[in-house]
């Protein structure tokens, strides 16, 4: 029962994080890179392809592992391919920059923590293999 809690809220922390994301990018990201620089614009591009490969990566784990759980797979099987691009979304860069908007830099350091917990996680299920 634990690890249900534990992996709903894990998962709706994720879709709420990518809900904010969505949002974010479809009302104010336009508004932001035009008041930037061109070295900023380019660093906020680099930003938000960071935090959606964060929450890309997040979601397609939680989803395999939600399958694991159905019994719709099998765990080596959702354990197949390891989270992609770890050492992109390992880096916290971005999140204490200055010149990013306050709100990406919110969503990059949240989603960092929550991309830190969930390869803590994978690690722990591929120990158990």
């Amino acid at each position: 029962m634990t690890e249900t809690v534990f992996f709903g809220r894990t998962y709706g922390e994720a879709m709420n994080l990518l809900i904010e994301a969505r949002d974010y990018f479809a009302d104010t990201d336009a508004h932001g890179r035009i008041t930037l620089a061109p070295l900023g614009r380019l660093e906020m591009c680099l930003e938000t392809l960071r935090l959606t490969a964060r929450l890309t990566q997040v979601v397609a784990w939680l989803l395999a592992q939600r399958a694991v759980h159905a019994e719709e797979m099998d765990l080596e099987e959702a354990l197949a391919e390891p989270l992609a691009e770890i050492d992109i979304c390992m880096e916290a860069a971005g999140r204490d920059n200055p010149d990013l908007p306050p709100r990406l830099s919110d969503l990059l350091g949240r989603s960092h923590l929550l991309y830190v917990r969930v390869a803590r996680l994978d690690q722990l299920a591929r120990r158990a293999l």
